[in-house]
């Protein structure tokens, strides 16, 4: 059987071609991406019916991820989430980024990764490899690199996803899959029912502006306390403070992983009944449950509305280079930024 198959996904609006590249296992799990932005476009999974579920927010072809501002499906780099004031010093030098969130620096910028072409420098039954070159200079950040986004699928459903890059000067690099997933399907509405369990006993508290102040917060005896498990509706609407800053869910909970690629969530649809596990080796995940999406036409006609899906963003935690208590994104020249994250699915039982 062949597992891989590519045809064409459009024309950006440069005339650039793009190319959807979808992957199939013997089981019939099925994970496309596309070389614009080394995005996820959808992964089919069986339901509890038997038949193929869309468990990922997308589009139809290019033109929905050239336009769209939600980062859906995005590779996100070279910094991924928030820097406050918009600047990071690095070997005692000042590097001014875009300041495209209040003020503050935003997945990089303007010039984002993910609204870019990809080469494909690798490919095989089970995988596709995607590659980037990034200048010195880009983004605001010093250092020039390839940046090399692998993307496999296993028998075992396991979506896995490797980033590496060698930096010429010393740099931040952050990267991340700011996939949308809804388990009972891309169009189904709400993800509210969704149980989700985070390994994690404590998060980092952010301002009004979503900025780290600094605290690791314990979860215990708060509605960010996912550690036996809970459905993402429960206490969503809390009156505390976060939940209020973020409209929802949108924060870095601090994992237990110790640097080790290892389970760190759990998600389980209540409708499909499929599972979907996350396995990375960073030390954070950002669990961002759309609050945003307002009426984004996606693929297949769906119209995506607020907290109809749940993303779980691997990561150094937001606002890393101003805070020595919390893991540095930084990587020095010459040393190789390698970092894996991994989605399992479980069929719907």
């Amino acid at each position: 059987m062949q597992k891989l198959t590519v045809r064409d996904f459009g024309t950006t609006k440069k005339g650039e071609t793009a190319h959807l590249y979808e992957m199939k296992n013997e089981v019939g799990t099925t994970a496309a991406v596309c070389d614009y932005g080394a995005a996820l476009v959808s992964v089919f999974v069986k339901g509890k019916d038997g038949e193929p579920v869309d468990v990922v927010l997308g589009f139809d072809d290019v033109s929905g991820y050239e336009e769209g501002g939600d980062s859906i499906g995005a590779t996100v780099g070279r910094n991924a989430n928030r820097i406050g004031g918009a600047s990071v010093v690095i070997d005692g030098v000042t590097y001014e980024l875009d300041k495209n969130d209040n003020g503050n620096n935003l997945h990089s910028g303007f010039s984002y990764y993910n609204k870019r072409i990809w080469e494909v420098t690798d490919s095989g039954d089970d995988h596709v490899t995607f590659c980037l070159h990034s200048p010195d200079g880009d983004q605001g950040y010093p250092g020039a690199l390839d940046m090399h986004v692998t993307y496999s699928l296993d028998e075992d459903n396991t979506l896995a996803i490797h980033y590496e890059a060698v930096p010429d000067k010393d740099t931040v690099i952050n990267m991340t899959n700011h996939s949308y997933f809804n388990l009972n399907g891309h169009e189904s509405g709400t993800a509210l029912g969704h149980t989700v369990v985070l390994d994690a006993d404590s998060f980092t508290p952010a301002d009004a502006e979503s900025i780290p102040t600094g605290e690791i917060r314990s979860v215990e005896g708060t509605p960010m306390d996912f550690r036996r498990g809970k459905t993402l509706g429960e206490e969503i609407d809390e009156d505390y403070e976060p939940l209020r800053f973020g409209g929802g869910y949108d924060h870095n909970w601090v994992l237990k992983n110790g640097g080790r690629f290892d389970k760190v969530a759990e998600v389980t649809a209540d409708r499909s009944g499929i599972r979907m596990e996350v396995y990375t080796d960073l030390p954070g995940v950002q669990m961002y449950t759309a609050n945003f999406l307002d009426g984004v036409k996606g693929k297949d006609g769906a119209v995506y509305e607020k907290r109809s899906a749940v993303c779980l963003e691997t990561q150094y935690y937001p606002d890393a280079v101003h805070h020595d208590n919390f893991p540095g994104p930084f990587c020095r020249a010459g040393e190789k930024y390698d970092t894996r994250t991994a989605y399992r699915f479980a069929p719907g039982e």
